[in-house]
């Protein structure tokens, strides 16, 4: 693989990446660099954390020139964090020199931009809404711009931004050079392309046959009712010990709630949505990168693009409706080649996106479910405490050794199904088991015409042994609980008629 100084990156900036600790180039960084050098318009697609925005930075860096007062290249970004990560690695790269840059978004004062803007800037980087807002002002002219970047292409045009990014266009010089990254390329982003690029080089970085990086993110599905989430999540929070944690949420409301929840509950946690203020938004983005905050709860705009080191876990708190969000939520974890674990909670409900994020990603995602008693089972059989660390799959037995099989066993299995014979049958609920010399304990729900039946089992096998015990409920016109049972509802045990 070339070096920077192969790609055509001159001394001075790769003295400068040197000091920032980047000495060899991703593979986007060596396929799109030489192009862009060479005046070639560039549509690259590659996941996120690949370097794409070093992949941009660079060439830009190299050809502005400092003598000239006025904006040479405009970057355009969906979200003011996603602008400020930018504009801070731009920052690092032309620290010493005599580029001047400026970010452009919502949120910040607007006089305080201005003045900005008449002394001069080579380098803009902005959102669409505030970038727009100074062009009807007239107080951003951007005539000399040889050099426009669209990043996150697909999520601008998610957002609704498609008529504000091409009045910007519009605004720039027919002679330009259009760079278009992106960790997806939906139709409206290839007919965005194929309207504003000219004959543009096409870069694709596949890694394997998934958009997401599955070498280094272990993804896992914990099915769980919508009431008892927020359990689950405090459970697994106390079971993996993250380092740094991303939990994503549907709406602002949502968010807030559960950090509210989260605070109470005692641990470091903030929230981060659009109903902050842009200074409340970068303090708390500060203090998560400083890591004095261990959890982040976060909507899917506020933390597009985000790019923090040492996200070791994202939790999808709510599922994402699209196999887009899933690609970029999870996206922040796994980064740079560290590992990195996603956990998405799904009720059944949420079938129908669990399997279209599953074709989208060309994975089949590991599954488990919570019980009541804060234990994350493993749906194949095995299964992991909460109060103990997953092995490499996640699949160690827990302290009741609870398995697979509907059956108790010197280790206390248990498991789930149905059984009919005749007239009776069981259907066991999400099932509690526990074993110890002998004895059992089994919940479900049973119906017959006079008795009532209840068990736990795959495969048709019902629970209890004439050494167990079962608690049971016996209701010839409706659901009951009980081990197996007549209609006295008594068996090996105790029960209750009714």
């Amino acid at each position: 693989m070339p070096n920077f100084l192969e790609l055509g990156i001159q001394e001075q900036w790769v003295k400068t990446l040197k000091e920032n600790g980047i000495t060899v180039p991703t593979p986007v960084q060596t396929e799109t660099i030489p192009q862009l050098l060479a005046e070639r318009d560039v549509i690259a697609r590659a996941r996120t954390g690949t370097g794409k925005t070093l992949a941009f930075l660079l060439p830009i860096m190299q050809k502005l020139d400092p003598a000239r007062a006025f904006p040479q290249a405009l970057i355009i970004a969906p979200t003011r964090e996603l602008a400020l990560q930018i504009t801070e690695e731009a920052r690092k790269l032309a620290r010493g020199t005599e580029i001047r840059i400026l970010a452009v978004y919502g949120g910040q004062d607007v006089d305080k931009q201005l003045r900005k803007l008449e002394g001069g800037r080579h380098l803009i980087i902005g959102t669409p809404g505030r970038l727009n807002d100074h062009l009807r002002r007239g107080t951003l002219e951007l005539g000399g711009v040889k050099t426009l970047v669209l990043d996150e292409a697909d999520q601008m045009l998610h957002m609704g931004f498609l008529d504000e990014v091409e009045t910007l266009i519009q605004a720039l010089p027919y002679k330009r050079q259009t760079m278009l990254f992106s960790a997806t390329m939906p139709a409206e982003v290839k007919q965005l392309a194929s309207y504003y690029t000219r004959d543009a080089v096409d870069v694709t970085i596949k890694v394997e046959n998934s958009p997401v990086p599955l070498k280094h993110i272990r993804q896992l599905v914990v099915e769980v009712s919508d009431r008892n989430k927020q359990q689950a999540l405090v459970s697994l929070i106390e079971s993996n010990k993250p380092y740094l944690a991303i939990i994503f949420c549907r709406t602002k409301r949502r968010a807030s709630t559960l950090n509210a929840a989260l605070l109470e509950l005692g641990y470091a946690s903030d929230e981060l949505h659009g109903d902050l203020s842009q200074a409340k938004r970068e303090q708390v983005m500060k203090r998560f990168r400083d890591a004095k905050l261990q959890l982040l709860v976060a909507t899917d705009v506020a933390a597009r693009g985000l790019d923090v080191e040492g996200v070791t876990h994202v939790y999808n708190y709510d599922i994402p409706q699209e196999v887009d969000s899933y690609i970029h939520r999870i996206g922040r974890t796994g980064r740079a080649g560290e590992k990195g674990m996603a956990i998405t909670f799904a009720s059944p409900r949420d079938k129908g996106e669990l399997q279209r994020i599953e074709q989208g990603i060309q994975f089949a995602i590991e599954r488990s479910h919570y019980e009541k008693s804060g234990t994350i089972v493993e749906n194949r059989g095995s299964s992991r405490t909460s109060s103990g660390g997953a092995g490499k799959n996640g699949s160690r037995k827990d302290k009741e050794g609870r398995g697979k099989e509907g059956r108790p066993s010197p280790g206390g299995r248990r498991g789930e199904g149905r059984v009919s014979n005749g007239s009776r049958r069981g259907e066991g609920r999400s099932g509690e088991a526990r074993s110890s010399q002998g004895r059992s304990r089994g919940e479900g729900r049973a119906q017959t015409s006079s008795a009532r039946t209840g068990g736990e089992g795959r495969g048709g096998s019902n629970r209890g042994t004439s050494g167990g015990r079962s608690q049971g409920r016996s209701d010839p016109q409706g659901p009951g609980r009980g081990g197996r049972g007549s209609s006295t509802g008594r068996r090996g045990g105790s029960g209750r008629k009714s």
